[in-house]
């Protein structure tokens, strides 16, 4: 389990989706994961790559290292901190790519420029589907949630 939670009241304790949401929080929250997947880690890397304000900042940064998304680490000069992932935040790059690519296809008209995500050689990545244990693809239509007993 990620980060100090005790403080986390869930929307929906039985639910893995509201319990991301609950952890991550907003929108700042997730630019400032996927900044920091792209290379930030200063105070100033963040605010100037997302124009949050500054007190909004400092409360969300402070949220994601208790929740155990990011830690501080000391800069190399020792006079200020730096954030990095943890393996949890790391292990959001999914969220972000998958959220990324539904704005590719539902949020630019066609020939609006955009960034794009490359691998290490340049190439856009494959689009990510969900798979059922057989490959095959799965999608809203054909999965279905099981609620644990006495779940509402």
């Amino acid at each position: 389990m990620v980060g100090d939670i005790e403080d986390v009241t869930w929307t929906d304790p039985t639910c893995p989706v509201a319990r991301t949401v609950d952890l991550v929080g907003d929108r700042w929250s997730l630019l400032i994961i996927r900044d920091a997947m792209d290379g930030a880690r200063s105070f100033t890397d963040f605010q100037q790559r997302t124009g949050v304000a500054r007190n909004i900042l400092t409360e969300r940064l402070r949220r994601l290292v208790d929740r155990g998304l990011l830690r501080r680490k000391a800069a190399a000069s020792g006079r200020r901190q730096h954030y990095v992932l943890t393996e949890a935040g790391r292990d959001f790059f999914t969220v972000i790519v998958a959220l990324r690519q539904w704005g590719e296809r539902h949020a630019f008209e066609d020939g609006e420029p955009r960034s794009v995500l490359v691998d290490a050689d340049g190439h856009v990545l494959a689009e990510m589907r969900p798979a059922d244990s057989d490959g095959r693809a799965v999608d809203a239509d054909s999965t279905a949630v099981i609620r644990p007993a006495g779940a509402s």
